[in-house]
């Protein structure tokens, strides 16, 4: 696509099976917060954004679209500043040692992210994730070496949906923020990249949001990271 130089992904839903990786995970953390009751652990993942009936995480939810601090800002509501930074180094170490470290790619992604790395595309990760996660997790798949770098919720003063990722992106590889297509499978991802005013916003339907949530945001539509080659090379 004329005019695109970099990429920006977000991570879950985007390139890694959300609910595939995460759900688990995400299990093992309410129970942790519930002290080990199944019905408060049940009630702390409804709270978060699981849908039992459907067994997915809900778009936008806390779980889906958030931080850690935002999780534990909502499953530990009295906890002093102290003790709630403890607690997201805690909960960090666990998602990292778990979810980012054994995470499902979702199909073709790795043969996509290879393909825009010989096209010369400069690429990046914008996570709400830790941005150790992020790396542990690009690690994993074996795609490290593919981008340029990867900006979790701790690599800059404000996370998504604020544009201060975008930024860091740009500063890093010269490109300007009209030069930037955004991938996300989340309205954050979308609002993010219309703060910093990005070339394209592109909305991915492999995760959690759906045409409903991503459509008023979004440039375009895709099925998933798999579709991005055509796209860019057909406008």
């Amino acid at each position: 696509m004329g005019g695109i130089k970099g990429i920006l992904f977000d991570k879950d839903g985007t390139l890694i099976d959300f609910d595939r990786t995460w759900f688990e995970v995400a299990d093992l953390m309410a129970l942790k917060a519930a002290n080990g009751s199944r019905s408060r652990a049940d009630h702390l993942l409804v709270e978060a954004g699981y849908d039992f009936g459907l067994r997915r995480f809900k778009a936008d939810s806390v779980f889906a679209a958030g931080t850690n601090a935002d999780l534990i800002a909502l499953w530990y509501p009295g906890q002093s500043p102290g003790e709630r930074r403890s607690t997201i180094e805690e909960y960090d170490r666990f998602v990292g040692e778990n979810a980012s470290a054994k995470p499902y790619g979702l199909p073709g992604v790795k043969d996509t992210i290879e393909k825009l790395h010989r096209q010369g595309y400069r690429m990046g990760v914008a996570t709400n994730d830790s941005t150790k996660g992020a790396e542990q997790t690009l690690a994993a798949l074996g795609m490290s070496q593919l981008f340029d770098a990867a900006y979790g919720y701790d690599a800059v003063a404000n996370p998504k949906p604020a544009p201060d990722t975008v930024r860091a992106f740009c500063d890093l590889t010269g490109c300007k923020a009209s030069e930037v297509a955004m991938v996300g499978d989340n309205r954050h991802d979308m609002e993010m990249a219309r703060a910093a005013g990005v070339g394209m916003a592109i909305g991915v339907l492999s995760g959690n949001g759906t045409r409903e949530t991503l459509s008023p945001l979004a440039d375009i539509l895709i099925g998933s990271v798999a579709d991005l080659p055509g796209l860019l090379s057909g406008r």
